[in-house]
């Protein structure tokens, strides 16, 4: 239409048709025979669109979806969540508590309608009371009670497990050592016989030492090889620099060497005492009879009276802000470490770490969903693809605590990852919503629930409070304590932790990206003009 037009206009006055009038036209017909063609509305050309100006567009889009999501998200979610009652835990099961007259403890939550039980030693010692010549110990002793004892052989005591279906297994952390038995309801004084056997008698054959220093040494390298318990490993080791809370669990391997048979004794002497030792059963467990069978089979415990709380006071735990990284251009991907000094388990503001904890939230590349979670850390490491994994941490220990995040890139998003980190930490002592703070808590209260399912989770509870508050919080205080976290907590505790606060980075592989320790510590902090 355009070229019958300009055809017309050129037969009907071909003189007085002026040149500007004949470019539009021509510009205009060219355009409609052309899809292709930008079409030319004024004299200037337009610039040319480059790829970084559609990258930047896209980036946009993604953003603007972020901060306006589709409603048909929202129509099966709402966006203003609704703090959940849990008056249904008032009615949970009883923990039941007695304290023999030489110090131990014996706790129990009956549950008469399951078939199984757990039951479980838990002592109040780990590597963090060990020293720098016998750090290890803990760990080594842990394997040296499987060993055998003077009533049962090695072969007997695994088959003696064995033939009745249960299960045996036991692990050390760095305040705590742990050994439980699995069992059918019929065979729970029959598991209490065999851990009270172990605890009391096991033979610490040299031969057998010597066999177990091997096999140590071969767990050392494959924890070695996984990279996340390096990293994290790295981390107490600077975050807790000259304590004892900064070696690890397994020990240095020329330790491992030299341990001896009275090495290993003398932490059974010092720290097996019964004051420090709780036994704990859950499930198919009546309270007066396993009271009773510990009392007759728990005979040859020391009474001393030489509490953890006074070994960490001779030797606290102190921060240090600083960092340790190891360069490696073989592995693919870059892992990370970023802490500060959290809270001990007494502390008040425990509570209000774990809140934090839910709302920084942890997310994995493999499980997809990151771009609708509730965390905005999640929100924008899934939308903007700049991590493979991230996962917020809160370690609680008896004067101190490391609350912080772990992360996993590639090397070109380091940069982009750390900004993202730091952004949203740092946000928890400017700016923080009622619905963030709603959401965590009924989603911390939730996992909390969904970890108990079942009677190992409870045993461990049962044991790990005991040693830790001295009792077992009721479920529902917990949760009256959680639901007492609002907004403004949340900033006054992020403002104790974290705000111009000093941390602790552990990292390794090809970080040459991340950036410097100066710069994560400028941005615990935003300067507002």
């Amino acid at each position: 239409m355009a070229i019958k037009q300009l055809l017309t206009v050129a037969r009907r006055s071909p003189i007085r048709l002026c040149l500007n009038q004949a470019i539009r036209l021509a510009s205009s017909a060219v355009a409609a025979v052309s899809p292709f063609t930008t079409p030319v509305t004024s004299s200037h050309p337009l610039p040319q669109v480059m790829p970084y100006d559609n990258a930047a567009e896209t980036v946009k889009s993604k953003l603007k979806k972020l901060e306006n999501p589709e409603l048909r998200f929202l129509k099966y979610a709402s966006p203003h969540p609704i703090l959940a009652s849990h008056d249904h835990i008032l009615s949970s099961p009883e923990t039941r508590i007695t304290t023999l007259p030489n110090g131990l403890r014996v706790a129990t939550e009956s549950n008469l309608s399951a078939k199984t039980a757990t039951i479980g030693v838990w002592i109040d010692a780990g590597s963090r009371f060990e020293s720098d010549s016998t750090n290890g110990t803990a760990h080594f002793l842990e394997h040296m009670l499987f060993k055998g004892t003077e009533r049962r052989s090695r072969t007997e005591l695994e088959e003696e497990i064995e033939n009745i279906g249960g299960q045996l297994n036991a692990y050390t952390t760095r305040e705590h050592i742990t050994f439980y038995a699995k069992v059918l309801d019929t065979n729970v004084n029959q598991a209490l016989d065999i851990l009270a056997d172990m605890l009391q008698n096991s033979e610490f054959n040299k031969e057998r030492i010597n066999q177990e220093r091997q096999v140590i040494l071969r767990e050392m390298q494959e924890v070695e090889g996984q990279t996340q318990e390096v990293v994290l490993d790295h981390l107490h080791a600077t975050a807790f620099q000259h304590t004892p809370l900064g070696r690890t669990i397994l020990g240095p391997a020329q330790n491992i060497k030299s341990i001896t048979r009275d090495d290993l004794q003398n932490f059974i002497k010092t720290h097996f005492t019964a004051p420090k030792i709780v036994i704990a059963a859950a499930g198919a467990v009546k309270h007066e009879e396993i009271v009773e069978q510990v009392k007759n089979l728990f005979t040859n415990l020391s009474s001393d009276s030489t509490s953890t709380s006074e070994l960490v006071a001779k030797e606290p735990a102190n921060f240090t802000g600083s960092e340790v990284r190891m360069i490696d251009d073989d592995l693919p991907l870059a892992q990370f470490a970023i802490a500060f000094e959290g809270a001990s388990w007494t502390d008040p503001d425990s509570v209000a770490l774990m809140v934090m904890q839910t709302m920084l939230g942890s997310w994995n590349k493999s499980i997809g969903g990151g771009k609708h979670m509730g965390s905005e850390l999640a929100q924008k490491v899934a939308i903007n693809e700049i991590a493979e994994s991230i996962m917020t941490f809160n370690s609680n220990y008896k004067d101190t605590g490391l609350f912080g995040i772990y992360a996993v890139a590639k090397p070109d998003c380091l940069d982009d990852l750390a900004h993202a980190i730091m952004y949203a930490v740092t946000k928890l002592a400017y700016r923080v919503s009622e619905d963030d703070v709603t959401r965590a808590r009924n989603q911390l209260k939730s996992s909390l629930l969904l970890n108990l399912n079942g009677t190992t989770p409870v045993v461990e509870d049962i044991g790990r409070q005991l040693l830790t508050y001295g009792r077992r919080i009721p479920t529902a205080e917990l949760f009256a304590r959680i639901d007492a976290v609002d907004a403004s907590a949340i900033g006054q505790v992020a403002n104790k932790y974290i705000y111009d606060k000093d941390m602790a980075i552990s990292a390794i592989g090809p970080i040459q990206e991340l950036p410097d320790y100066n710069w994560f510590r400028r941005r615990t902090y935003w300067n507002r003009y």
